[in-house]
């Protein structure tokens, strides 16, 4: 039986580099206040014809360009992503086009910020079941076409980027552990809606832009990945100490800090993308573990733990050893 292996990485950002001064023209805000509440200095904004799709494209060429692998016998394609290019067709099935793979299954998956973990998880399933070979999983976002820039509290917060992995089949598998979780009553929480105008039985805003009650999915966040944290482990026969590199989602560094804090894992050794990427939603973990390769901070044979978290309110982690 063959196992399911990840045997590269790749991203991509948009050109357009913005920092937080931009924002002081648009609402009431400044760097220091940015920085000293979230640890965001700069994020990459899409151009107004660029959307997921072409992201994702550009971290299929990076991800070619790091391995010298080929996309001829891709057989699926996964692209966790909450801002598509259209609902339908499938930004994957777009990806599949531009790409030219010959044949492959192509399917968007909704977890919002635990996107990506969840996408790994799929594949892991998929290949470890036979039924598949060789699969993308892609985590790209363009959350800056979906921000509401009169929320100052948010507005600030989004960027856009993609990462991709291959997970191969392979005699010996690096996902040593996973798991998943969901909250769902705390979808009004954090939500992006154009259509229902109730979650839960409660009224929300159907104006097409991202809302969230960030209060609300801080704590929600710390006091649940952190307790996962902790836990997951002991599934492959790990303590804490034996994870060499913690990535979690990116939402904000305050919240990375707490979870360390509360789980005892040191911050130093935990990977991040948000001071340059900003939050990236599915794309984080991606931008932040591919930034650690390069970084020379991730060597052949490390463990990491990524956990993504967010709307849903959905959670996913996962193990895995490098290289």
């Amino acid at each position: 039986m063959k196992k399911a292996k990840i045997t590269g990485i790749g991203t991509f950002v948009p050109e357009k580099l913005i920092d937080n001064h931009y924002f002081e023209n648009i609402v009431e805000t400044n760097d220091e206040w940015i920085q000293s509440r979230t640890g965001i200095k700069t994020r990459h904004f899409a151009a107004d014809n660029e959307y997921t799709s072409h992201l994702c494209i550009n971290a299929a060429r990076n991800l070619e360009e790091n391995t010298g692998c080929s996309f001829n016998d891709v057989d699926f394609i996964v692209v966790a992503t909450v801002t598509p290019d259209q609902v339908m067709p499938s930004v994957a099935s777009q990806v599949q086009n531009k790409l030219g793979i010959p044949a492959a299954g192509a399917i968007d998956i909704s977890a919002a910020c635990a996107g990506f973990a969840y996408g790994i998880i799929l594949a892991n399933g998929l290949i470890s079941a036979g039924t598949h070979k060789k699969i993308l999983v892609f985590g790209a976002e363009t959350l800056t076409k979906v921000t509401n820039y009169e929320d100052r509290t948010s507005c600030i917060l989004f960027g856009d980027g993609a990462g991709v992995v291959l997970v191969e089949a392979a005699e010996n598998t690096n996902i040593l552990a996973t798991t998943t979780g969901s909250q769902g009553d705390g979808g009004k929480d954090l939500y992006l809606s154009t259509r229902r105008k109730q979650v839960n039985g409660q009224d929300i805003i159907t104006d097409g832009k991202i809302h969230q009650n960030g209060r609300a999915v801080f704590k929600w966040a710390v006091n649940t990945i952190a307790g996962q944290m902790n836990t997951l482990p002991a599934q492959c026969g790990l303590t804490m100490s034996d994870i060499n590199w913690f990535v979690p989602h990116s939402a904000n560094l305050r919240i990375i800090e707490a979870l360390c804090n509360n789980s005892g894992y040191p911050l130093e050794q935990t990977l991040e993308s948000i001071t340059i990427y900003g939050n990236t939603s599915s794309a984080s973990i991606p931008l932040a573990l591919h930034r650690g390769i390069r970084d020379g901070k991730v060597k052949k044979g490390d463990k990491i733990m990524m956990f993504g978290f967010g709307g849903g309110l959905v959670y996913a982690g996962l193990i895995m050893e490098w290289g």
